[in-house]
C-alpha cells in the first residue's frame, strides 16, 4: 500500500493558494489603480549642461497634443505613444515616462547638445550634435559653440562625402569645445574645397592651416607651443599663415611673403605668355594683355634692313694705354721714349727794328 506524504502535499497546496491570491490581489489593485486619475506631471530634463533649448513648457505643449494628462484615467494614458511623440522633436534625444504610486506622471527628457554651428555655401545654418545629427536653430537662444563656414551642401539627404565631412566637423568641434583656451581663441573654422580646415583666430592677423581632422591633439599642441614662442620673440602679428598639418613642425609664413609669391607667379605667367608669343612671331604687349588681335604694319625687306642698321649696336674699340717701351741709346746710354713730350713754346719778344739813318748829302766845300 502506497503511503502519501500529506505534509508535503499540504505545503504545496498552500503555496498554490498563496500564488492565486497574490494574482487576484494584484489584479484588483491594478483595476483599482486604473480607475484612478492622474494627479500631475513631473518633468526632468537631462543633458543640458551648457544650453537648454527645450523647457518644461515645451514638453507640456507636446503632451497636450495627445490630450489632457492631468485628471485623465491612468488606464487610458498610452505612455508608449506619448514617448514617441515627444521624441519627434529634433532637440529630444530620448524620452521615458511612467506613473508612480502617487498617480503622478514622471517624464524624463534627454536633450541633444550641439557641438558646432555650420554655415553652408547657400547661406543656411544649422547645429550639429555629437552624433552628427543636424539640429535647427532656436528662437530662444544661440549656442556658444565653434562656428564652421563653407559647408558645400544644403540637401536633406547628404551624399557619402558630405556625411563624412560632417563627422570631421563634429570631431573638430568637440575638441575645441572641450578646451576653454581654444574656445576663446578660435573665431571660426573655414572648410576648404579639399575638405580641410583653416582656423581664423581671435587674437592675431593670420590663418592657421590645419588640414584634416586627424591627430588633433598633436596639431593643437604644436600650435600652442608656437604661440608661446612667437608672442615672446617676434609678436603674434608677424606671420600671416601658420601650417600645422605636418608632423613635428610648424610652417610659418611672414607677412608680405604670400603677396610676393603671387606677384612672382603673375610675372612668370606673363613671361610664359611672352615666350609663347615670341615663338609664334606675335610678340606684342598689347596682344598678351588683350586677347583681341591687333593689326600690324607690313614690313618690307628695305624697312627691315634699315631697322637693323639703325638698331644695330655700334662697337667701339677701347684701347688701354700701353707703357712706352724703353730703348737704350748706345752712344749716350740714355733711355729714349716714343712718347712725344709736350713742348712749351717760348714767346720771344722782338724789339722794334731801329730806324736806319739815311745818309745825308755831303756838301762839297769846293763847290
Amino acid at each position: 500500500m502506497r503511503k502519501y506524504n500529506w505534509k508535503k502535499i499540504l505545503v504545496n497546496t498552500l503555496w498554490v493558494l498563496a500564488g492565486i491570491g497574490a494574482i487576484v490581489l494584484l489584479g484588483a489593485a491594478m483595476q483599482q489603480k486604473s480607475r484612478k486619475r492622474c494627479t500631475g506631471v513631473k518633468i526632468e530634463i537631462t543633458g543640458a549642461e551648457r544650453h537648454m533649448f527645450i523647457d518644461e513648457k515645451d514638453v507640456m505643449d507636446m503632451l497636450k497634443t495627445v490630450g489632457a494628462v492631468t485628471g485623465t484615467n491612468m488606464a487610458s494614458l498610452n505612455l508608449r505613444q506619448m514617448e514617441s511623440m515627444v521624441e519627434k522633436n529634433p532637440w529630444v534625444k530620448n524620452a521615458e515616462m511612467f506613473l508612480d504610486n502617487t498617480q503622478v506622471l514622471q517624464v524624463t527628457i534627454e536633450e541633444r547638445q550641439p557641438v558646432a554651428r555650420v554655415f553652408t555655401l547657400g547661406g543656411n545654418s544649422f547645429y550639429l550634435d555629437s552624433n552628427s545629427m543636424r539640429l535647427p536653430l532656436s528662437d530662444k537662444l544661440s549656442a556658444r559653440v565653434p562656428i564652421f563656414t563653407g559647408f558645400p551642401s544644403d540637401k536633406d539627404v547628404l551624399s557619402k562625402p558630405d556625411s563624412a565631412l560632417l563627422e570631421k566637423v563634429v570631431q573638430v568641434g568637440k575638441y575645441i569645445l572641450a578646451d576653454s583656451f581654444w574656445m576663446a581663441q578660435v573665431a571660426q573654422v573655414d572648410i576648404t574645397p579639399q575638405s580641410g580646415f583653416e582656423l581664423v583666430p581671435v587674437v592675431g592677423d593670420h590663418i592657421v592651416v590645419m588640414g584634416d581632422a586627424e591627430d588633433l591633439n598633436r596639431k593643437f599642441t604644436r600650435l600652442n607651443t608656437f604661440y608661446q614662442q612667437a608672442w615672446l620673440q617676434h609678436g603674434i602679428n608677424t606671420y600671416e599663415r601658420l601650417d600645422i598639418q605636418y608632423d613635428n613642425q610648424v610652417v610659418a609664413i611672414r607677412k608680405g611673403t604670400m603677396k610676393a609669391r603671387v606677384d612672382s607667379a603673375r610675372v612668370h605667367a606673363l613671361m610664359q605668355g611672352m615666350m609663347e608669343g615670341a615663338a609664334l612671331g606675335l610678340l606684342d604687349s598689347t596682344r598678351i594683355n588683350n586677347p583681341v588681335p591687333v593689326s600690324r604694319p607690313v614690313l618690307t625687306k628695305d624697312s627691315v634692313v634699315k631697322k637693323r642698321e639703325v638698331t644695330a649696336p655700334v662697337k667701339t674699340a677701347v684701347t688701354k694705354p700701353k707703357s712706352a717701351p724703353v730703348v737704350n741709346n748706345k752712344g749716350t746710354n740714355k733711355p729714349l721714349s716714343n712718347v712725344k713730350k709736350a713742348t712749351t713754346k717760348k714767346t720771344v719778344t722782338r724789339k722794334p727794328a731801329a730806324k736806319k739813318k739815311t745818309p745825308r748829302a755831303v756838301m762839297d766845300k769846293n763847290r
